[in-house]
């Protein structure tokens, strides 16, 4: 089942239009006796490396968002267990409300990067930016339980390296691959297959009948695939591609727990 949610992500509707239109450019040429034989360098060229350095470009943003929320959770654990530890005597009550406001913080965080539209991002970039603030004016209660000036300094860390992590990655969720390279890319790789049915003909000739109309479903595939592949890398947080970054807040809520 995991195979086949795989496959349907990368074989959609797209694929079957561009190997149609591959199919009847190759049946058209063959009919009309039109072969050439054209350089498949072009394809490695012009397509396939503009492509896979987009899923590069894409994955690499990925990974960046990983490691920026693996940093979030890091700092929001750490100032947890300070509320946990080093009050003395402990404090239950402090420390139920530090684990209420960083669950809200990584809660938000959440709605935020999962956000699918414009005006909708700006509002909860919002609402995040006022939770790290009342968490920020929070911490200062720990002056109230003893904390010394060292162990404030550290907190005040923790706290920016917060804020920073959030700033990472909201980049990658605002800024996308280069726009004019997938533009160029599409392009590329739902014409190829069309304006390559003279090579098909030609091609078949020197080979089983029928080949003709199988290279262009092959080439159509692999290149169709190639883009949506880069099109659920692009945006890591949509909730849609398997690769995508998860926000599991009740996870995290247990293991503060």
């Amino acid at each position: 089942m995991k195979l086949l949610r795989s496959l349907s992500l990368i074989i959609n509707y797209n694929t079957f239009i561009v190997t149609f239109l591959a199919l009847a450019s190759t049946i058209i040429c063959e009919h009309y006796g039109i072969a050439a034989n054209f350089p498949l360098t072009i394809v490695g060229v012009a397509i396939v490396f503009p492509i896979v350095f987009s899923i590069n470009s894409a994955y690499t943003r990925r990974e960046t968002a990983l490691t920026n929320l693996g940093d979030f959770v890091n700092h929001m654990t750490a100032f947890y267990h300070a509320s946990r530890d080093w009050l003395k005597p402990a404090q239950p009550d402090f420390q139920k409300e530090t684990k209420q406001k960083i669950v809200a913080c990584f809660d938000q965080l959440r709605v935020l990067f999962t956000s699918m539209n414009e005006q909708d991002i700006h509002e909860n970039e919002k609402k995040l930016a006022e939770h790290l603030s009342d968490l920020s004016t929070f911490a200062q209660k720990l002056r109230d339980f003893g904390v010394h000036g060292t162990e404030m300094s550290r907190i005040s860390q923790y706290l920016t390296r917060i804020g920073g992590t959030v700033e990472d990655m909201k980049v990658v969720l605002k800024y996308r691959t280069p726009v004019t390279l997938r533009a160029y890319s599409k392009l590329s790789i739902y014409s190829f297959p069309v304006s390559y049915g003279p090579y098909f003909v030609y091609a078949a000739q020197e080979y089983t009948f029928g080949l003709a109309y199988v290279m262009p479903v092959i080439f159509s595939f692999i290149l169709v695939s190639l883009d949506n592949i880069q099109n659920h890398l692009e945006n890591p947080f949509d909730q849609i591609g398997e690769d995508d970054v998860k926000f599991g807040t009740q996870r995290f809520e247990e293991m503060l727990n």
